[in-house]
């Protein structure tokens, strides 16, 4: 059983038991979530995709971390024969979720 939910404007494919990263969110560590924005739920072969959502369809989830940082992204700019170089780096903070059960 599978179902793909959407968690802060991005869509990601959850099975009970999977561990996954999700941008961050307002919940502190050991907090139980409920996401009820399921876009497609799939138990044994029969597939329930929503209009947009799946009505009744929840997934829970338990915070296991607040303040994961991701890998850290560089952003290299140069203009030629100008002597402009520029580097930025950037680490977007993340949460650790795992799912528990889809309702």
């Amino acid at each position: 059983m599978y179902a793909i939910v959407d968690i802060a404007g991005q869509q990601f494919k959850v099975e009970a038991g999977n561990e996954i990263f999700v941008p961050r969110l307002p919940e502190a560590k050991d907090a139980n979530v409920a996401f009820d924005k399921v876009l497609l739920v799939e138990d044994g072969g029969a597939v329930k995709v929503g209009t947009p959502y799946v009505e009744g369809a929840v997934v829970k989830a338990t915070v296991l971390d607040d303040s994961v940082k991701a890998d850290k992204v560089l952003v290299f700019k140069k203009i030629r024969r100008k002597g402009f170089q520029k580097l930025n780096g950037h680490r977007q903070k993340l949460t650790k979720v795992k799912i528990n059960e889809i309702a």
